[in-house]
């Protein structure tokens, strides 16, 4: 994997001469938070040399680069999941590459199913900890110690730092958040209404298909992670037969211009 990524950045590098501080991921609806980056390049994936590419409706499939007030960034529009048929080492190679561009910040969201009663369609999740089920390990086989530890210390996944921030830039715009703990399915199946009853079993208070590997990779990298989650749609026996891909968008949109204010106010502030 070291040649490619090294092959990967050489060519980005040579593209855009960008350094970015933060990296963004951007999950299900929330593709036009490059709305408010200042854009200097976009590079569609399918031009970036040993990149996977997005299938997925919601999706658009380009690293864009730019500036958020005085900072730099390199946002995702579209991540790669493992039901899409990639390995880990695929889904989490984006992650990579941002390390090697400069990244030291990574900012991740995505879209999820609630468990917690006290949370709605639209909730805002500060994600606070995590549940790995995927039934792949991104960090699976010899270990690099050019990327990091054999071992990773994931008593801290989510900056308690950048959540106190965020926090407080929520309070200061009459935000309403929550906080809680993200449970990782593969997908791409909905979960059924036992499965939502298991994850709250489990300890945790919402529930997708992403988001775990990153966050892994991303610390075995020794970077700093924000995780942010919309809920478009809640794991109870109202509201399950509701669950749809078109209305998981559209609840993420909704939520989109809130999530988009904190993400934005986050890089400019902390």
């Amino acid at each position: 994997m070291w040649e490619q990524l090294q092959q990967t950045v050489d060519f980005i590098k040579e593209k855009t001469g960008f350094s970015p501080e933060y990296g963004v991921i951007l999950g299900s609806g929330l593709g036009s938070f490059t709305d408010d980056i200042q854009i200097e390049h976009t590079l569609p994936y399918n031009e970036i040399p040993n990149f996977p590419v997005s299938t997925v409706q919601g999706h658009k499939g380009a690293l864009v680069f730019g500036t958020i007030g005085a900072k730099k960034v390199v946002a995702m529009q579209g991540r790669f999941h493992y039901y899409e048929g990639y390995d880990m080492k695929q889904v989490t190679f984006p992650v990579r590459v941002m390390k090697y561009l400069g990244v030291t910040k990574l900012i991740v969201s995505n879209a999820s199913g609630g468990v917690n009663p006290n949370y709605e369609v639209g909730s805002i999740v500060l994600i606070k900890d995590h549940v790995n089920m995927m039934p792949e390990h991104p960090l699976r086989g010899k270990n690099d110690e050019r990327f990091g530890p054999r071992f990773v210390n994931m008593s801290e996944p989510y900056s308690r730092m950048m959540i106190a921030k965020a926090k407080e830039i929520a309070k200061k715009n009459a935000i309403e958040v929550q906080d809680g703990v993200y449970l990782g399915l593969q997908g791409p199946t909905f979960e059924t209404l036992a499965e939502y009853r298991m994850v709250k079993i489990l300890g945790a208070d919402c529930v997708g298909m992403s988001t775990v590997p990153e966050v892994i990779v991303a610390r075995h990298m020794d970077m700093e992670v924000f995780g942010l989650s919309v809920i478009t749609d809640m794991g109870d026996e109202e509201n399950i037969e509701e669950v749809n891909h078109a209305e998981v968008l559209k609840a993420a949109q909704k939520a989109e211009p809130h999530v988009r204010l904190l993400i934005k106010s986050l890089i400019e502030n902390y």
